[in-house]
């Protein structure tokens, strides 16, 4: 008989790989959505209705955590002064998010969970693998640990081909900044190494005209 185990879901894509490796290893998934992170409000419902979309396909569960929404609120209290200290403002977080996931579990009847987070190789691993097994301690339930971000390839392609839709930043306003000056950046560099090949090539060409 499958193990019952609550999956904090950060988004469909990042949900592909943990559900199906989890289900390979003996366990039935139900997800919880705790984000109040996710910033704006049209992207935050965006982010939901991919993922319920999916997960009813899948037969999967998913339970939103009551208030979540409204829990932006509390978010900014305590996350979003952290500013663009980004350890300390994804591990204020993280605990935020988990630990609402932990009381819904608890308050359900589920011993043990785990999160979508450890797929992505864009989270702080480490900290979430921490906050996890500390927060589902503290209300009695095991945590599930697992570095999915091998797979975050695989998912990805996955994601690609049933369309759903991927967003290109965490969730919160300050991790949209930080994405955008990354790519900004990838940007920059390409066009610098291609600039470097083009002049790289042309004084040879000019020794073969002479």
């Amino acid at each position: 008989m499958a193990r019952p185990v609550v999956v904090h879901a950060c988004c469909g894509p990042c949900s592909l790989e943990p559900v199906r490796l989890l289900r390979e290893e003996g366990f039935e998934p139900t997800i919880a959505w705790s984000n109040p992170n996710i910033q704006p409000a049209a992207e935050y419902e965006r982010r939901l209705e991919t993922l319920r979309g999916w997960a009813a396909s899948e037969g999967i569960e998913v339970l939103e955590v009551p208030g979540d929404r409204e829990r932006a609120e509390l978010w900014e209290r305590v996350v979003a002064p952290h500013g663009f200290d980004r350890e300390a403002r994804c591990r204020a977080c993280y605990a935020l998010r988990l630990s609402a996931a932990a009381d819904l579990a608890r308050e359900l009847g589920f011993t043990t969970l785990t999160t979508t987070l450890a797929v992505s190789p864009y989270q702080l691993h480490d900290a979430c693998d921490e906050l996890l097994v500390a927060i589902a301690a503290s209300r009695g339930l095991e945590a599930l640990v697992r570095d999915w971000r091998p797979r975050y390839p695989e998912a990805t392609r996955r994601a690609r081909e049933l369309g759903l839709y991927r967003q290109n930043y965490c969730g919160c306003r300050f991790s949209a900044a930080e994405a955008q000056a990354e790519r900004i950046a990838a940007r920059e560099a390409r066009k610098a190494a291609r600039h470097a090949g083009a002049r790289a090539i042309v004084p040879s060409s000019l020794e073969e005209v002479r």
